[in-house]
């Protein structure tokens, strides 16, 4: 099917004039929708003409076509018919979406009675965006082009073995020129988009300038999986098509099972089975990723004994990349350097997109440095993305407190990972957010609670996570009282979760020793919910190292979904000093020397008691030290006291805790 506007300029005075009196030009314009009916009914939905606008001296016609070898007597006929001589006309063939709007157009004029009742002449009301909203696709013309920029353009491909031998047999042989149908479709695979663009554009021209194809109009219609198949819209379609192209384009991630495969596969075989039905009237053209067998498997499976030709791009040794390489820099302007080459390693292969990257980087560094020389001491966007320091303060304070390596590296991977996304997905870095669930085992005290509520605040503050609030719960958040409560307590809890982290706290109390408890459920809810929001909550585990391992042992899916273990050790003597500094400044106190002698005693003496709090104890000896410091404060003459005094912590300031004779017990895998 093909859409035309019809253009030139009438040799009828009376349009020309400008201040026709408004009932005249509604006399006329009836008189013109009268004729047009009339001789629409004749042509039997073969075609249908109208005028869709009379401007001053320009007349603009519109047409749809099923066979346009027929058009110029129609057009002739229907000019005659309503009585309308167009001097220095011009034909051209447009979109659907066009045609469209010269017909809403015509009905507002009142040249036609109704857009869609035309549409559903010709089964195009389907693709209609105004009545299937669900639906979308795009279109184009394809541009004529001679032989010889064909051939040019597609070895710019460098897929000699598959598209150059296609093109070969496209031209081989006579013109077919009344002959309907096509003896082959394609499948294109390939990563790039700009390959994947520039192949189907080689194809169509050869295929057209060929005769093998009738219409320059192609759809193009991508699917990103989970579609509603609509089987109406596709046939309506690929009819809008007949005698022209569709492209579909299905760049969904291969060999994947999942929760929507059974969704793909019926979208899949509706698509093929209109494709199928109407193989001889449109030319399809699949487009998949490189590599892939499972989607590729489902294509083959719907079209039955349809013909495919397959096309990929060649990988090309070293040799022939530099001869490619040359080209882009003749084509460019510029000559080449050793160092456009110094990468290409001889017994490797190579893809055309990888081989543009290549150059792209080499041109960029030349015309900074040799070309134009006067900005080589710009930094490039990437390296100023690279040096940027992470957003936000809550990164800072994770970063000021001691200790606690691997959960800095831990975050600082995670940012780095989203970072690398940003800059290399033009080289083929897919988005992806991976699972981010966590165990911290580690005694009281060891920051595991403080640290998740950075985190949280981290991965908002940088993009990872949408909300970034922290969802702190333990056994009696989640476990419910009576049987079939359970469940439904912790799906809403990482409902509440979403966008952020779920912390859950001794998460050892919810194993029970009784197979089949609340317990049981609980963990077996927790795993499920983990892997149905993978993608938008991290799940944070916490408690006793050893009472941890026994958890992760009850369910053999826990740990399997847990990405990073992270221990959290006690502090040393010399890290506990650094975190009594650190709290005393965060209150705009300082420790003396004498002071701080007596913390490391105490630190010595305490760190092997049983129950140690770690940073925790810390804090209460300093809160216990304010106290202190105020009492001994308000004894001395106050006239006498200075700022120095009240911002100073001494040594007599900090007491003794009175110690048990308990040994610490001793904890591990």
């Amino acid at each position: 099917m093909q859409f035309f506007k019809y253009k030139g300029l009438t040799s009828c005075e009376a349009w020309a004039q400008e201040n026709d009196n408004r009932r005249g030009m509604r006399e006329k314009i009836a008189k013109i929708s009268l004729k047009s009916d009339a001789f629409n009914q004749k042509l039997q939905r073969e075609a249908f003409f109208f005028v869709a606008d009379v401007s001053q001296d320009i007349v603009t016609i519109g047409v749809i076509s099923r066979d346009s070898r027929y058009l110029q007597k129609q057009l002739a006929g229907y000019l005659k018919a309503i009585e309308m001589e167009l001097q220095d006309a011009c034909l051209e063939e447009i979109t659907f979406s066009t045609i469209r709007n010269m017909l809403l157009h015509a009905e507002r004029r009142e040249y036609i009675s109704g857009d869609n009742e035309v549409l559903e002449q010709f089964d195009l009301d389907k693709i209609n965006r105004r009545f299937g909203r669900e639906c979308s696709f795009e279109e184009a013309l394809i541009e004529d082009a001679s032989k010889s920029k064909i051939y040019e353009a597609a070895h710019q491909l460098l897929s000699h073995q598959s598209l150059i031998s296609e093109l070969d047999r496209i031209y081989a042989g006579k013109k077919m020129t009344n002959v309907i149908g096509h003896p082959v479709h394609y499948i294109i695979q390939t990563d790039d988009a700009e390959i994947r663009e520039n192949m189907c554009q080689v194809l169509l021209q050869a295929l057209y300038a060929r005769q093998r194809l009738r219409n320059k109009r192609y759809c193009f219609l991508e699917l990103k999986g989970e579609e509603t198949p609509y089987k109406a819209f596709y046939d309506g379609l690929y009819k809008s098509c007949f005698g022209g192209a569709m492209i579909i384009k299905y760049m969904v991630n291969d060999d994947v099972e999942d929760d929507h495969a059974a969704c793909d596969r019926e979208t899949i075989e509706v698509l093929c089975e209109a494709m199928k039905k109407y193989h001889n009237q449109v030319l399809t053209l699949f487009c998949l990723p490189r590599e892939c067998t499972h989607t590729k498997a489902l294509f083959y499976e719907g079209v039955g004994n349809t013909s495919f030709v397959e096309l990929k791009e060649d990988l090309v040794t070293a040799e022939q990349a530099v001869c490619f390489l040359k080209k882009l820099a003749s084509k460019h302007g510029t000559r080449v350097d050793k160092n456009l080459f110094s990468k290409l390693e001889p017994d490797k292969g190579y893809l055309t997109p990888e081989l543009r990257d290549l150059f792209n980087d080499w041109y960029d560094c030349k015309l900074k440095t040799r070309i134009y020389p006067q900005y080589q001491e710009v930094h490039t966007v990437k390296q100023e993305v690279v040096k940027a320091a992470p957003k936000g303060s809550a990164y800072d304070q994770l970063m000021k407190m001691i200790g606690l390596e691997e959960a800095k590296k831990v975050i600082r991977q995670a940012l780095n990972y989203y970072k690398a996304q940003k800059l290399f997905a033009d080289k083929g870095m897919k988005e992806d957010r991976p699972a981010m669930h966590m165990v911290f085992t580690g005694n009281p005290g060891t920051a595991k609670t403080t640290v998740a509520r950075l985190f949280a605040r981290i991965m908002r503050e940088n993009e990872l996570l949408s909300k970034g609030n922290l969802v702190e719960v333990g056994r009696g958040d989640l476990v419910g009282k009576f049987v079939g409560w359970t469940a439904p307590t912790i799906q809403r809890r990482f409902r509440e979760a979403e966008g952020g982290v779920l912390f859950i706290d001794e998460a050892y109390s919810l194993v029970d020793d009784r197979s089949g408890s609340y317990g049981d459920e609980a963990i077996n809810t927790v795993v499920q919910e983990m892997e149905n929001h993978r993608e938008d909550v991290v799940v944070i585990f916490a408690g006793y190292p050893d009472l941890m391992e026994t958890f992760l042992k009850k369910n053999p899916g826990l740990r399997s979904r847990i990405a990073f273990h992270l221990p959290f050790a006690d502090y040393s003597v010399h890290e506990l000093g650094q975190i009594a500094d650190l709290m005393a400044s965060q209150k705009g106190l300082k420790l003396t020397e004498e002071a701080q002698r007596k913390l490391t005693t105490i630190f010595e003496t305490m760190r092997n008691t049983e129950d140690f709090g770690n940073g925790r104890f810390v804090r209460n000896v300093i809160e216990k030290a304010k106290l202190c410091q105020a009492s001994r404060l308000l004894e001395t003459d106050l006239d006498q006291i200075t700022r120095e005094d009240v911002m100073t912590l001494c040594a007599e300031d900090i007491e003794m805790p009175v110690t048990s004779e308990s040994p610490k017990r001793k904890i591990g895998f």
